[in-house]
Formats: C-alpha cells, sequence, structure tokens
C-alpha cells in the first residue's frame, strides 16, 4: 500500500507543480488558459505563489539539499543494501557523467521567488505588512537558494527576473563570476530584513521569518568572511546577525532528541525548516539510513528491536565508523544522532550490524513508518556556534556559546566536558567537531568542512588529494551542459 499511495502522490505532485526544462528547446507556445499575466492579480494568488515557491524548496530537501551539504563528507559510508550510486558522494569520484543532483530544480525554486518580486508589488494587498512579508520571503529564498548554489559549483547563471517565454537570449545565460552572486546574496537579505515587519515566526517554522535570515545572514557572512577574503569586516556582520537571532522568541530545547521528533515540529530551537507531512508528500532523505522491512535479524538485541520499532526505508547509506566514534557515551547527542544496532551470537559476543539515524524517524501509521519530519535549514544552537566562529575569528573568547551548547549535550556530567579557550586554531578545531557532534545528518558538514579548510585533511577519500582544489566543487551535469549551451563545465572535471 505505501508504494502505491507514493507513485499515486507522486504523479499527481509532478502533474501540478512540474516545469520541464526540456521546453526551453522548443519554440512553442503554452497552450495553458492560465498565464502569468491572467494569474497574478489578486492576494490570494500571491499566497498560491508564495505556497508554490516553498513546494519547489520542499523538492530539493527531499534528498538533494542533504548531498550538497554533508554527502560528500566524512559522515557516510556504505550499508547493507549496495549504494544506490550515493558512494560517488563520500568516496568523491564525481564527474560530467554521475555529477549528482543538478541546478534545474533549484532555478525552478529560484524562478518562482522571482515571479512573486515582479508581480507581488502590483497586487492590492488588505494588509500592508502581509505583501512586505511575501515580498520578504521571496527575498530570502532567493538569497538561500543562491547560496546552495554558488558553494555547489561556483560562477552561475544569475537570474533576478522570471523566465516567463522561450526567448534563448533571455533563457541561456553565460555563468556570472561568484563574486556578483554573493553580492546579490547580501543584497537580497538586506531587503528581506528591511521588508519584515518584526521577529515573528509562522505556525511550525516553516516559512523565511526575519530571525532566520539573521541565521542566513550569519552563515553568509562566515563563508565569505573564509573563502571570500570577506575578512574582519565579515566576520564582525555576522556576529551582529548572530546577535540579532537571539533577540526572537529562540532557546535551546532541554533535550536534544525531543528536537526531531515527528509530534515536536516547529519548536522554539527551530528558526526555518522545510515542513513534511504524512499524506502530503513522500519519504525524505532519512528514509535510505534507515532500515529495510524485514532487514532488522531475529537475534538483534532487545534494546535495538525497541529502538528501530517499526522498520522502514532502505539502508543504502549509514553513519560511518570514523564518525560514531567521535561521540562520546556522555553526550546525549549520540543517541539523538544514530543507533548502532549488535546482534547476539551463539556464544554470547556482541556482533555490530548496522547504524540507523534517529533524528527522522517520522511516524508510524498503519504500521507503516512513513520518513515526514522537517527538514531544520536552520537552528538556534547552530547560531549558536556560528556566533563561536565568529567570535574566535575576531579573536574574542567562544566559550559561553560552546558551554551553552556543551551544557545541553553532556547534562549532569558537563563539568569533564567544559570548554577552556585555547589558541585560535586550537579553538576552530574544537567549534568545527562540535559543530559535527550537533549538526550531524542536517546537511551541514561538508559546507562546514569547505569552510573552514578541513576537507582534504578530514575526508578520507579526498586525503591523497590535497592540491586538487576544483574538487571543492560539484561538477556540471550533461543534463545542464545540453539543456544550457551557455554553460562551460567547472575547471578540472
Amino acid at each position: 500500500m505505501k508504494s502505491r499511495y507514493k507513485l499515486v502522490s507522486g504523479l499527481v505532485l509532478g502533474l501540478l507543480i512540474s516545469t520541464s526544462s526540456c521546453t526551453d528547446q522548443l519554440e512553442l507556445d503554452p497552450t495553458s488558459v492560465i498565464t502569468n499575466a491572467s494569474f497574478w492579480k489578486t492576494e490570494d494568488d500571491a499566497k498560491g505563489g508564495l505556497n508554490g515557491m516553498y513546494v519547489k524548496l520542499r523538492n530539493e530537501a527531499l534528498l538533494n539539499l542533504y548531498i550538497y551539504g554533508e554527502g560528500r563528507s566524512e559522515v557516510m559510508q556504505k550499508s547493507l543494501a549496495g549504494t544506490l550510486d550515493y558512494d560517488r558522494f563520500y568516496l568523491n569520484t564525481l564527474n560530467q557523467a554521475g555529477a549528482g543532483p543538478d541546478w534545474i530544480g533549484l532555478y525552478s525554486a529560484v524562478n518562482a521567488a522571482n515571479l512573486i518580486l515582479k508581480y507581488v508589488p502590483t497586487i492590492t494587498f488588505n494588509s500592508e505588512s502581509t505583501k512586505n512579508s511575501t515580498l520578504a520571503q521571496a527575498y530570502a529564498m532567493r538569497a538561500y537558494l543562491y547560496f546552495v548554489m554558488v558553494r555547489t559549483w561556483g560562477d552561475l547563471p544569475l537570474r533576478t527576473t522570471p523566465t516567463e517565454g522561450f526567448d534563448p537570449e533571455t533563457t541561456f545565460l553565460e555563468r556570472s563570476p561568484a563574486a556578483d552572486i554573493y553580492k546579490l546574496i547580501k543584497e537580497d537579505i538586506e531587503k528581506a530584513l528591511q521588508l519584515f515587519p518584526d521577529n515573528a515566526f509562522t505556525n511550525g517554522r516553516s516559512m523565511w521569518s526575519k530571525p532566520s535570515v539573521n541565521a542566513l545572514k550569519a552563515d553568509v557572512y562566515l563563508w565569505t568572511g573564509k573563502r571570500a577574503n570577506g575578512g574582519q569586516a565579515d566576520f564582525t556582520t555576522a556576529l551582529a546577525a548572530c546577535d540579532e537571532v537571539a533577540k526572537a522568541d529562540v532557546s535551546l530545547l532541554a533535550d536534544y532528541a525531543s528536537l526531531f521528533k515527528y509530534a515536536n515540529k516547529g519548536s522554539k530551537e527551530i528558526l526555518m525548516s522545510v515542513g513534511f507531512r504524512y499524506l502530503e508528500v513522500g519519504d525524505n532523505y532519512f528514509n535510505n539510513i534507515y532500515m529495510a522491512v524485514g532487514a532488522l535479524p531475529a537475534n538483534a538485541e532487545a534494546a535495538s528491536k525497541a529502538i528501530v520499532g517499526v522498520s522502514g526505508g532502505n539502508n543504502v547509506w549509514e553513519p560511518s565508523a570514523l564518525v560514531r566514534n567521535q561521540f562520546s557515551t556522555d553526550d546525549q547527542r549520540r543517541a539523538g544522532t544514530f543507533h548502532e544496532v549488535y546482534t547476539t551470537g551463539a556464544n554470547g559476543a556482541r556482533n555490530y550490524f548496522i547504524s540507523v539515524q534517529t533524528k527522522g524517524q517520522g511516524t508510524v501509521e498503519g504500521g507503516v513508518r512513513f520518513f515526514v519530519d522537517d527538514i531544520i535549514l536552520y537552528r538556534y544552537a547552530d547560531v549558536l556556534l556560528m556566533k563561536a566562529e565568529a567570535k574566535n575569528a575576531l579573536g574574542q573568547d567562544p566559550s559561553t556559546e560552546m558551554n551553552l551548547v556543551r551544557q545541553r549535550a553532556y547534562g549532569a556530567k558537563f563539568d569533564a566536558y567544559k570548554f577552556v579557550n585555547g589558541t585560535k586554531e586550537a579553538n576552530d578545531a574544537a567549534i568545527l567537531k562540535e559543530r559535527l557532534l550537533e549538526l550531524m545528518l542536517e546537511g551541514k558538514r561538508w559546507w562546514d568542512l569547505v569552510r573552514f579548510g578541513k576537507a582534504f585533511d578530514i575526508v578520507p577519500s579526498l586525503q591523497a588529494q590535497k592540491g586538487k582544489d576544483h574538487l571543492l566543487l560539484f561538477p556540471i551535469s550533461s543534463n545542464v551542459l545540453s539543456l544550457e549551451p551557455k554553460i562551460k563545465q567547472n575547471p578540472g572535471y
């Protein structure tokens, strides 16, 4: 029943929201009676356009955002059920033919934001603040999407107006320098912050808000501070953005594991998430870091049977031993992130079987597990660690923020793990590791490694390839190269 539901719902969803880049190749006028000129007339139209923009983001959050942000790091390894070609990410064997997900879906979401920015200013709203919030969310979305893409591929086609026709001169663009992309991202962030009326969140915290845009701002300026020669000025801006986030209704939850429960969406720790719901959309990427039905052996330990509960998904890749072994057993984030399944042998020996993630166990309905937890883009602990990073880059003591995160992680045993300020290099190493322990499986690790300049030191498959800096970017896929004739492959691929 589950597979049938997924097939039907996937077809319906695809018919409703898909936009094919292949049509860019056909000089044909659309036959639909609904056009942009006739649609963007009312506040309800604007709401529909806004919801469509978030649906496109959710399409990318199903799997692609995780691949871009974490798949190539040291976090994952092969599991029981083959690889599904995911090994090319953590083994870093990408090439033009096997480039991973491409940017077409991301640009579709950018186009949705561009449509809002073009047409919403012409629409009369009952409330000016609602109109401003709608525009702010579109600016925020465009900034976020370009930030994902510029870190993934570098130079990009810069599209700031919607693609509404089939004119090759406006449809097919060459790549603009990454510096121009960062300039647009920062401009969009400032426009969004100016337009949001206050620090309020929407119900569920699954739409852009002023606090979440400030989290994005901190992320962007830390990146450009370290990767684009922004230096002290950018670190100062990142620190100020973190301070702005703290003015909102945010706090750390006392219980780390509760953050990720299906029944606890939109908690005070969440700044921005991508919303998933049972019967609304298919499984997200946590599906393939769990355990297929029937895969749990009969001689698995009782504790594992209780924790895994109803099997589901597929064990295509799993948390790597390299990373699992960095978690202390005193750290509640260990159990809140993964569980190691052991079996009991005939002689009573414990034998390692598999590791499953515990951050995205979803919900069980009718005896079937559905992986529909929200995908968190930003949360308060992330901001605290970004603040620690910014302070350290500025020569300030990051102890306060580091210890707020560690106090939650270690509870009564915190004193044994208390962070003590050291050299800038030692602090950076500690902050990078803390981000691993705190944010593992949330799509952050690869970008953290690149930002800190540690990818070639830490990722096993890259350690023998130092100097091949082109590997820090993804290749452009054959699909994109065939559809967009002005796009050239990234050097080195």
